[in-house]
């Protein structure tokens, strides 16, 4: 069974797709750490970042998978390095090049093949996996979003004002639905999820009765 979790940044998808993952004892797809792998080994070997088709090769070559939550290319766990600040600079044209995304889509089909597995992403239920069982599209409203991102700075000792990241994030937001490829979408048959109000196991648990909904049609 797939189950795919799109939606916007700040909505809280990624920690609900790991959690549910973890829930069910499925595998949990973390489809951002793939370009940023990618990212990693093209700043690495000094792959021009303006260079979709030499990316496309460099991508079509690693090998990326996820084992026990780790994040290995080859044998090399690049979990801690895939989230420093360098490469999270220079991910979006990775990911914003189409002959990236068509190789990375078809690797993402491959990994699920014959799994149950929980994927996250922007465009996972719209174009990458639309024949899922179950579609997830995550949001809350962007103010619940900044208000998020806030605490979670202020966690961390960052100063930010929450008018700044509310804006930032609305940025981010339009840049999202916009881009030519890999917009953020929902898919028509998704199941819209508001996490506005909701606490991080509040969301989990609706996300696992949204899947048992759907496993008991096919288990009858």
């Amino acid at each position: 069974m797939i189950i795919t979790l799109d939606g916007p940044a700040g909505a809280g998808k990624s920690t609900a797709a790991r959690a549910l993952a973890a829930r069910l004892g499925w595998c949990y797809m973390d489809t951002g750490a793939m370009y940023r792998a990618v990212t990693l080994v093209a700043l690495e070997r000094a792959i021009p970042l303006d260079d979709a088709p030499g990316l496309a090769t460099l991508a079509e070559s690693l090998a990326i998978t996820f084992r026990d939550g780790r994040v290995l290319v080859g044998e090399r766990d690049v979990s801690v390095e895939i989230r420093t600040p360098a490469v999270t600079a220079a991910t979006r044209p990775v990911a914003d090049a189409p002959p990236v995304r068509e190789v990375m889509k078809r690797l993402q089909r491959r990994i699920a093949e014959g799994i149950d597995v929980v994927t996250e992403g922007r465009d996972q239920g719209s174009v990458v996996f639309p024949h899922a069982e179950l579609k997830v599209f995550l949001t809350a409203s962007p103010e619940e979003r900044a208000r998020r991102r806030h605490r979670e700075e202020s966690a961390r000792g960052g100063g930010t004002p929450l008018e700044e990241i509310l804006e930032a994030q609305n940025r981010r937001d339009d840049g999202d639905r916009t881009r030519s490829v890999g917009a953020m979408k929902a898919a028509d048959d998704a199941v819209l999820v508001e996490t506005d109000g909701l606490s991080h196991d509040e969301v989990v648990e609706r996300l696992v009765q949204l899947v048992e909904e759907r496993r008991r049609p096919l288990t009858a």
